[in-house]
């Protein structure tokens, strides 16, 4: 997404929109040609300067033509603010656009420009009155009618803004972003049970949608529904729910630039087009080889394409060129890590957390590694470190618990499990106690009948490979070995049939066990999860 889009990006303009009082409209002077003053334009990228001053040398060419129509010479000063707009050069973009609208006032888009200006400097009240105009020049947009929704919620009028969003559900009944609208405008008027309709419907709709969760979560608290508000408030992110919006979207793709290329490219890498996305920073990488995001980026792309020679070559190119970008440190110690490579994975991750302490997913995938090459007390250190700064985090929960396992502290590991079993809902943790009590060498700690009926529990709510291997020990440990062996033999030929030969051999051996009428005490194997 790009800057201007998240509203994060504006610089304070000293020229006023040509913009009359709230729902009138704006003022024009027939032949007014006022000069655009260009900015310094000395930091942005040689494509850019290139493009800006190709637009400002056609609109110069063009006001200097007495009988040019007031349309083109419009398009002109509107191109140019487009391209300023593209650029973050908003006082000049401003002064561009509002030089369009006076020359051709019916032509919606320079107002449309204008709002997100002001929207994105935080005055609302203006951009209200230019996302008005629009939308009496533009009936039928739907996106300038979210906006105009948005902005009535911005400003405090939920009732306001509800009529907008209806206005655009009315045009196009699949909008998420009018639907996401709706229940937070049902939730600010305290309509707690609209509010829960709406919001539940853009999850349905897209689940992905994962904004929605946080004012789904309030929702429910309004209806005293304390579980379902805790789980959405634990699903919540910082996801903007934006409506289809052609015109930003052309703005986004403007810019012969490196970092247009990379947004486009990470827009790509969002809707899950890897092919395009790998297109996109190639071509900022033409433009900028020695971007080390950019070489990322693509390694991302590639590595999903299933190119992992690429994907690695370019993520060693990031690091070589930059050695604290620490999320190609961490991508290519994930290669090295699927390729058993620990040793030099450990390395990788270490670098990414010199350089950002806080990345939590790489110093999981350390503690996973640490406990891959034997150094099994290191390991859990590197678990706790997580815990203290994410004490619900399920990963991080397990891997200490499976750790302790591997250390022989089985009762702590057995309480571990349980606690975490009780306060979450995640099945992983009940999944994990069946394991232990399944498999402990500690006598003291295992509990065949116990561990049958929390995997009859997890199997009612559905099968997989794993928790028939736990279903297949547990029949062992209660000395049911002829059917512990025909759970095996089933659960090898699903293995052989999804192309899992390491899953394949690490069956195969329990059930040399149980053939041999032993039970297993081995819980998990280093190659096991986490």
């Amino acid at each position: 997404m790009s800057a201007f889009r998240r509203g994060s990006w504006w610089i304070v303009m000293a020229m006023a929109v040509a913009c009359g009082p709230r729902g009138t409209e704006v003022a024009t002077v027939k032949d007014a040609r006022p000069a655009i003053a260009l900015p310094d334009l000395s930091k942005a990228a040689e494509s850019v300067q290139r493009q800006v001053r190709e637009r400002h040398a056609t609109l110069e060419t063009l006001a200097a033509n007495a009988t040019v129509s007031p349309a083109d010479l419009g398009l002109a000063y509107g191109e140019l603010g487009k391209v300023l707009m593209a650029a973050q050069y908003a006082d000049a973009a401003e002064a561009s656009f509002r030089a369009a609208q006076q020359v051709n006032p019916d032509d919606y888009r320079w107002p449309y420009y204008l709002a997100h200006l002001r929207r994105s400097r935080g005055d609302a009240p203006q951009a209200l009155a230019l996302f008005e105009r629009t939308s009496q020049l533009r009936p039928d947009d739907v996106a300038t009618r979210v906006w105009l929704g948005e902005t009535y919620l911005q400003l405090g009028q939920p009732a306001a803004a509800e009529i907008q969003f209806s206005a655009a559900l009315q045009r196009l009944p699949t909008s998420v972003s009018a639907r996401f609208g709706l229940g937070r405008a049902a939730l600010a008027r305290r309509d707690y049970k609209g509010a829960v309709v709406q919001l539940e419907d853009v999850l349905a709709r897209d689940p992905k949608a994962a904004g929605a969760h946080y004012p789904l979560s309030l929702a429910y608290a309004g209806l005293g529904d304390t579980k379902k508000a805790d789980q959405h408030l634990r699903l919540r992110a910082n996801h903007e729910i934006l409506p289809a919006d052609p015109l930003l979207v052309e703005l986004e793709a403007l810019l012969e630039s490196p970092q247009t290329y990379e947004s486009q490219g990470i827009r790509a890498l969002e809707r899950e087009d890897w092919a395009a996305a790998a297109d996109q920073f190639r071509k900022g990488l033409a433009l900028a080889p020695t971007s080390a995001a950019l070489h990322h980026r693509l390694g991302t792309a590639l590595g999903m394409l299933g190119d992992r020679a690429a994907a690695r070559s370019e993520f060693e190119t990031a690091v070589r060129l930059s050695p604290d970008t620490f999320l190609a440190q961490y991508s290519l110690g994930l290669l090295l890590q699927e390729d058993g490579l620990h040793q030099e994975a450990i390395k990788r991750f270490q670098a990414a957390l010199d350089v950002r302490p806080i990345y939590t997913p790489a110093r999981l995938r350390l503690a996973s590694s640490l406990r891959r090459t034997g150094r099994v007390a290191a390991a859990l250190a590197e678990y706790q470190r997580t815990l203290d700064g994410a004490a619900d985090l399920v990963e991080a929960r397990l891997g200490r618990a499976t750790v302790l396992a591997q250390l022989g502290r089985d009762k702590e590991a057995r309480d571990e499990l349980a606690t975490a079993a009780r306060e979450t809902e995640s099945p992983v943790f009940k999944h994990g106690l069946a394991r232990l009590l399944a498999t402990s060498p500690d006598d003291t700690v295992r509990d065949g009948t116990r561990a049958m009926m929390l995997v009859q529990e997890l199997m009612a709510e559905g099968r997989t490979l794993d928790l028939g291997e736990t279903m297949a020990m547990t029949l062992a440990e209660l000395g049911q070995f002829d059917r512990a062996m025909s759970v095996q033999r089933d659960l090898m030929v699903a293995a052989k049939k999804a192309q899992l030969p390491a899953v394949v051999a690490r069956l195969s051996v329990n059930l040399a066990r149980y053939e041999r009428r032993e039970p297993c005490r081995t819980p998990w194997t280093l190659a096991e999860v986490p």
